[in-house]
């Protein structure tokens, strides 16, 4: 199911699950339909978490749109590694590209570059070498992604969590001689929080190629309850035109292993539910605000 709205509202099962398995898929979009969330960020772990043709159904039953997210794990690269690693990573993703079709998501999103947590010091040379790689990997992915009517948003991470594409003009380098029509930028508020230095100025570099955007508080809580400057973010949105889905990437604490992942190490809500709903009621204010 395409985007029928402006600006669509989307909550990532990540608020809850680790992974996310078809046991909770019916549950989780129906109780998303239920509380006015217009589509769902849903992260493909491993290839085989949930079958695309029950979610496919579960969505549109709930009158839902849907994103497929790739999680780039360890041991997934496409450089700087073996040439091993590089394809096993290609299938995973291809097979991201293939869910997404099959339950009718326009879009697969993620830091698709090298595995988030593996960050080192390169020169300007080896950068260079490795973003050719990588742009390389990632023009292959593209047509594949095209060829099934996917389009690819690749996120930068902040310092943290990734050292080859921290930023806006980063990702651009990186991105701007492959086609926009099949491969765009993913940008984040919590990563942009920590590396810009100018919300209209991160959003002015990407333009049209911003293809979603993830949204949350500071703290990675809900958005609203934080001291990030929506306003700035409604203006830059609106002056490069973007319509696109706004998705809650949040993360429980209760599960381990999600939470080791994303350092989350007290709970951001009251109750994970209480996160989305809040988030969602802000955006849908912030959103609807002229």
């Amino acid at each position: 199911m395409l985007f029928t709205t402006d600006l669509p509202i989307a909550a990532n099962t990540w608020i809850w699950h680790c992974p996310l398995t078809d046991a909770e898929v019916p549950e989780r979009i129906g109780r998303l339909a239920e509380w006015g969330f217009d589509a769902v960020e849903m992260p493909l772990e491993n290839i085989g978490d949930w079958d695309p043709d029950v979610a496919r159904e579960c969505l549109e039953n709930a009158g839902m749109a849907s994103l497929v997210g790739s999680v780039m794990a360890p041991g997934r690269e496409l450089g700087a590694a073996s040439s091993e690693t590089i394809e096993s990573t290609k299938h995973y993703i291809k097979a991201c590209i293939d869910h997404a079709q099959r339950q009718g998501s326009p879009i697969v999103i993620g830091p698709l570059t090298t595995s988030v947590g593996r960050t080192w010091r390169m020169s300007a040379d080896e950068r260079r070498r490795v973003l050719n790689e990588v742009r390389d990997n990632l023009a292959d992915l593209a047509d594949y992604a095209g060829s099934r009517g996917i389009v690819l948003g690749i996120e930068p991470l902040n310092r943290y969590e990734t050292s080859l594409c921290n930023t806006s003009e980063q990702i651009m380098e990186l991105l701007d001689p492959l086609p926009s029509e099949t491969i765009g930028v993913n940008l984040d508020t919590y990563h942009m929080n920590i590396e810009e230095t100018s919300w209209e100025a991160a959003f002015d570099t990407v333009g049209s190629r911003l293809v979603h955007l993830q949204v949350c508080g500071n703290d990675r809580g809900a958005p609203g309850h934080d001291h990030t400057d929506w306003g700035a973010v409604r203006t830059a949105l609106d002056r490069i035109d973007y319509h696109g889905a706004l998705g809650i990437e949040s993360f429980t604490a209760f599960n381990e292993t999600i939470a080791t992942a994303a350092s989350i190490w007290r709970p951001l809500a009251a109750t994970q539910d209480e996160l989305a709903i809040d988030g969602l009621t802000f955006l849908q204010r912030w959103r609807d605000e002229k």
